[in-house]
C-alpha cells in the first residue's frame, strides 16, 4: 500500500466527502486543477531533489571508499618497499661477514 495515502483507509466515506466538500469550498472548482497540477509540481520537485541528494551522498561515499583503498594501497607499498631495503642491509651485513678473515 502507498503510504502516502495511508491514511485514507482509516477514515470512513463520510470524513472523505465532507473534506473534499471543505476542499471545494475553499479553493473553488475552477482552482482545484490549478491546485492538483501544483501539488503534482510540487512532488516530483522533491522527488528530483532527494534522488540528487542520495546521488550525492552515494558518491561521496564511493569516492571515500576510493581514496581509502588507493590510501591502503600506498602503504603496502611502501612496506615493501621498506621490507626490501631491510632484506638488501642483511644481506649486506651477511655478506661483509663472510668475507671477514
Amino acid at each position: 500500500m502507498n503510504p502516502t495515502l495511508a491514511f485514507i483507509t482509516n477514515m470512513n466515506p463520510g470524513v472523505i466527502v465532507i473534506v473534499v466538500l471543505l476542499i471545494v469550498l475553499l479553493f473553488g472548482g475552477s482552482k482545484l486543477p490549478e491546485l492538483a497540477r501544483g501539488l503534482g509540481k510540487a512532488r516530483r520537485e522533491f522527488k528530483r531533489a532527494s534522488d540528487e541528494m542520495e546521488d550525492e551522498f552515494r558518491n561521496a561515499v564511493e569516492e571515500d571508499d576510493k581514496k581509502k583503498e588507493r590510501q591502503k594501497e600506498i602503504e603496502e607499498e611502501e612496506r615493501a618497499r621498506i621490507r626490501a631495503k631491510i632484506e638488501a642491509e642483511e644481506r649486506a651485513r651477511i655478506d661483509q661477514e663472510k668475507n671477514k678473515p
